[in-house]
């Protein structure tokens, strides 16, 4: 049965309060986002690792459908924390949906595509109905390739759209969905010429692709787009260039983490831009508090999750776990919190694509979320503003998607 109203499924872990916003089917800068700040986008170039096995395979639960999660487990460096980080979320999903009928087969494919095809392999060997993992892209491609012989379902939390396919679903935050969701909202404020200064690299050139389709999808136009280099050094050639077009503007674009925009303004206002005259904007990223703390920025518009279900999750974590969760943690809690759902309220179509892509979506922790057939998804956000204390909600995220959309 698709398309079950959100409240049936909230009935189903009454004693969290918090979870029962969870689940409900009506719904690349560096690994810095593994860190536990607020990033949303996560690399997808593995880091280079050292010979090492890969850590002992586990269980989780003692349901009889069984699942397989696929993380980079002994992988170097903040790939492997978060992974830890992942997998705690993991056990924490099916504790707090008081023991589903679901079996996590956890597995490491040790950061390499590899590994990932390995552990895929062994996991359907073992029963695996649907596979949530792994984390990079060629892990992603790998296991694709391996689940799709079988017609098992992966669950992924790649950022890169060019790993989605049927019947691979990237629960990842996309860029592509803030860009959305910052212009709609800027359009709608009465903005319509935009500049952009972006960074050379992975992340700028999937947020400048979506960027420039968002702009002319809703009637603006870019006046001037602007590249920098990673050395901070060099951000003074591209804002003069953009300076130059200022007058032209009401909105500058800036997407990129706190490691870099607040050199960016830093170089626009030198290069004479009045950031009082023009709407700042950024993305997920933006979500940090070196943002908050820099003054130029106050006013900007960011898209990003809403930050009280983190917040709730991340006190329950703390709590079993007596240490931070990453940022990417909620995904790995929501796959799990989904499979254990859907085992419970869809029978045998559970994991089929008609009941994975059910375009009343379902509501996370990071709010609602849907798969498109593609693979890739589309999250309800929320746009913020850059305040001294955090950020400021000017347009909420929506509680669920339009039907027929």
């Amino acid at each position: 049965m698709v398309g079950l109203p959100v409240y049936k499924l909230r009935t189903i872990a009454r004693g969290r309060r918090r979870f029962c916003a969870l689940l409900g089917i009506a719904a690349a800068a560096a690994l810095t986002a593994c860190a536990g700040n607020n990033s949303s986008f996560l690399s997808d170039t593995p880091p280079q690792q050292a010979e090492q096995p890969p850590a002992a395979a586990t269980t989780l639960g003692e349901g009889q459908v069984r699942v397989a999660l696929i993380l980079p487990l002994s992988a170097q460096g903040n790939a492997g924390v978060a992974a830890l980080s992942m997998k705690n979320a993991s056990e924490m999903a099916i504790a707090e949906f008081k023991n589903p009928n679901i079996q996590l087969l956890v597995k490491d494919d040790g950061g390499t595509p590899q590994g990932a095809q390995a552990a895929a392999q062994q996991a359907i060997t073992e029963g695996a109905e649907i596979i949530i993992g792994p984390l990079f892209a060629e892990a992603v491609r790998a296991v694709g390739g391996v689940a799709r012989q079988r017609g098992i379902p992966v669950i992924a939390f790649s950022t890169d759209v060019s790993v989605a396919t049927r019947g691979v679903y990237l629960l990842s935050f996309l860029p592509e969905t803030d860009v959305k969701r910052i212009v709609d909202y800027a359009v709608s404020r009465g903005k319509r010429s935009f500049a952009a200064l972006m960074p050379d690299s992975a992340y700028g050139a999937v947020v400048e692709a979506a960027f420039q389709q968002e702009v002319s999808r809703r009637g603006g136009r870019i006046v001037a787009l602007e590249k920098y280099p990673l050395d901070p050094g060099k951000m003074a050639e591209p804002a003069r260039r953009v300076a130059q077009a200022a007058s032209k503007v009401d909105s500058i674009f800036i997407p990129d983490g706190a490691d870099a925009v607040p050199q960016v303004v830093q170089a626009l206002t030198a290069a004479g831009v009045n950031l009082k005259r023009v709407q700042l904007l950024g993305t997920g990223l933006w979500d940090d508090p070196r943002i908050f703390s820099t003054a130029a920025l106050d006013g900007g518009w960011y898209a990003a999750p809403e930050s009280t279900g983190f917040r709730s999750f991340s006190g329950r974590y703390r709590a079993r776990y007596n240490q931070e969760p990453v940022r990417t943690a909620t995904l790995a809690y929501d796959a799990v919190a989904l499979v254990a759902a859907l085992v419970k309220t869809q029978g045998p179509q559970r994991f089929s694509e008609q009941v994975l892509t059910t375009s009343s979506g379902f509501a996370g922790i990071d709010g609602v979320f849907r798969f498109h057939a593609d693979g890739t998804n589309e999250r309800g956000l929320a746009v913020l503003r850059v305040a001294p204390g955090g950020g400021q909600p000017v347009s909420p995220a929506p509680k669920s998607f339009a039907p027929g959309t």
